[in-house]
């Protein structure tokens, strides 16, 4: 079950925030200035900027599904600077949830996880899907989401939520 809540939906979301920043690429040209103000762009002085968000999206996602599946995740170095190392780390993200199948998280329910910021606290899987990846995961999206739509990207509901796998009756 874990799989179904985290995988799928990580893959869709990430991809429809990269949709949504090809929309702020547009929006940055037909306005003209650079991109790098979008990615530079917070919501208050003391929040992360969109370039941190999107990274932060991308751990989130890649570290979470490795801490529940034991399958080692990509190191990235956080370095990204442009748009197109961004929409790159999205993409590279994506390609390594890819990778990941429904058998990789048998034990995903009841592994124990921790991290070094837990201070030897654990969870298992279960918690840690349901009350910290989930959560932090859309947190990040949201906030993405908010600072672009805040700076005048024409963003909304549909870009955040994507497709629907409607089924006609």
């Amino acid at each position: 079950m874990i799989y179904e809540l985290v995988i799928p939906q990580f893959v869709k979301t990430l991809k429809n925030l990269d949709s949504m920043l090809d929309k702020a690429a547009g929006y940055a040209d037909s306005k003209k200035f650079e991109t790098d103000v979008l990615l530079n762009s917070r919501l208050a002085p003391d929040m992360f900027p969109l370039t941190r968000q999107i990274q932060i999206v991308c751990d989130t996602a890649k570290l979470g599904a490795s801490r529940l599946t034991g399958i080692a995740a990509p190191v990235n170095d956080d370095s990204e600077k442009t748009l197109s190392d961004v929409k790159a780390r999205i993409a590279s993200t994506i390609s390594y949830l890819q990778t990941m199948k429904p058998e990789d998280f048998k034990n995903a329910e009841t592994c124990t996880v921790t991290t070094p910021r837990w201070e030897g606290k654990t969870l298992t899987g279960e918690q840690y899907a349901v009350h910290h990846v989930i959560p932090n995961f859309y947190f990040h999206v949201t906030t993405s989401y908010s600072i672009l739509r805040h700076n005048g990207v024409d963003v909304g509901k549909k870009d955040f939520l994507g497709e629907m796998p409607y089924k006609l009756p």
